[in-house]
């Protein structure tokens, strides 16, 4: 009990000073409206389909040439634009203000943006990323033949960062599916998008790295593994597709690091597949919640407890994951750990990164138990918690 008040008491130094991962911190997937008489459409995987696969061989020095020339007509360009209201300065609030210039009512303005996408089936399913959709009044996608449909928002992913459009077209080119589990470094990526407003741009480069965490390129609110990059990945990219060497989609492009160079990252083209079925099959994604906040235990954080609290808060454990904050009624209180304890196991696989309890709670389904081996103090305990859904904003507010 001392421990655990010492650690309300001094969570603000803590928070200024270390990186916190709370798992269950975004918000559900907008749900798509007025869809009661559409039938969800499966998404078609090329790959069964033997005439839809693209014959390339890597080996040719013009690889890239021809994967782009096949792939290219099914990569698009999508058009979101939303209003946007500002509250007029604080000083028109005032009522002497008030009686000489009147009341000022908030402005409002449009603000558009550019990303790109990827059909993936001839009835006009796209893909592209949450981001370059979210809260948008109104959604154009133009094809590479020059085409412009009005694009309809089956659903989105905030947390992974997925969303599926609609535009009412047939015999569209489709873009061959690829399998992302299989990535090795140094393998060759293909990019194509419209960074910068420059459409139909390809770049290309290797894979750099696989499985880069969130919290890796700081993002830490989203719950994917990327794929890191060297291909030219610049805003308005967003959305478009990663190719391998045969012209395969294994990718989302969807973040880069500001200020670094040959920095670029996408998502596992098997995740948004995952993510882009429950989307258009349930119209909203479910993803398991924990609700704590933590941070990998090293030496360095015993040392900063030490120094912060002066000496009143004592972590016995070297190694494993500090809870941190568990948040109230969430699956992590309701099964009784507490901030301090130090997380060793879940279901008897040991973890010493913030990154591996992400990934196996992630795995998990919402309503599956994950049996956790934690220390508390001197002694340790196992504990069993049982998943929820991730709640909405306003139902942890």
């Amino acid at each position: 009990m001392q421990n655990q008040l010492f650690f309300k008491r001094s969570r603000f130094y803590l928070l200024t000073l270390l990186s916190i991962i709370f798992l269950g911190s975004c918000s559900l997937p907008k749900l798509p409206q007025n869809r009661e008489n559409t039938t969800p459409e499966p998404l078609i995987n090329p790959l069964t389909k033997g005439d839809r696969s693209v014959d390339i061989n890597p080996t040719d020095p013009n690889f890239v040439v021809t994967a782009v020339q096949k792939v290219g007509p099914a990569v698009v360009r999508i058009n979101a634009a939303r209003t946007v209201s500002s509250q007029a300065p604080d000083e028109f609030d005032d009522p002497m203000m008030g009686r000489f210039f009147g009341s000022s009512p908030p402005s409002r303005r449009v603000e558009r943006g550019t990303g790109s996408g990827f059909i993936v089936n001839a009835n006009g399913q796209i893909l592209t990323n949450s981001h370059v959709v979210n809260g948008a009044d109104t959604v154009s996608v133009t094809l590479k033949d020059g085409r412009t449909f009005k694009g309809e928002v089956l659903g989105e992913d905030p947390v992974t960062d997925v969303a599926v459009i609609k535009i009412a077209a047939n015999d569209l080119p489709i873009i061959p599916i690829g399998n992302s589990d299989g990535l090795r470094p140094g393998e060759w990526v293909i990019a194509i998008g419209n960074p910068l407003g420059l459409d139909n741009t390809v770049t290309a480069g290797i894979v750099s790295a696989t499985d880069r965490s969130s919290s890796d390129i700081g993002v830490s609110d989203k719950r994917v593994g990327f794929i890191q990059t060297d291909a030219a990945i610049n805003p308005g990219n967003s959305g478009g597709p990663l190719l391998n060497a045969r012209g395969e989609v294994i990718g989302m492009n969807t973040a880069i690091i500001s200020g670094a160079q040959g920095l670029g990252f996408a998502i596992p083209i098997n995740t948004v597949q995952g993510i882009s079925q429950q989307i258009i099959t349930k119209g909203k994604v479910e993803h398991p919640y924990l609700g704590v906040q933590m941070l990998t235990l090293t030496p360095e954080v015993k040392e900063q407890l030490d120094t912060q609290s002066r000496g009143r808060i004592r972590v016995e454990a070297e190694t494993g994951i500090l809870l941190v904050r568990v948040v109230p009624n969430s699956p992590a209180d309701d099964a009784g750990l507490q901030a301090g304890d130090v997380v060793q196991s879940i279901n008897n696989q040991p973890v010493t990164k913030t990154d591996q309890v992400q990934q196996l709670v992630e795995r998990s389904n919402v309503g599956s138990q994950l049996t956790m081996e934690i220390q508390r103090g001197q002694k340790t305990e196992q504990i069993t918690v049982k998943l929820e859904s991730l709640p909405t904003q306003r139902d942890r507010s």
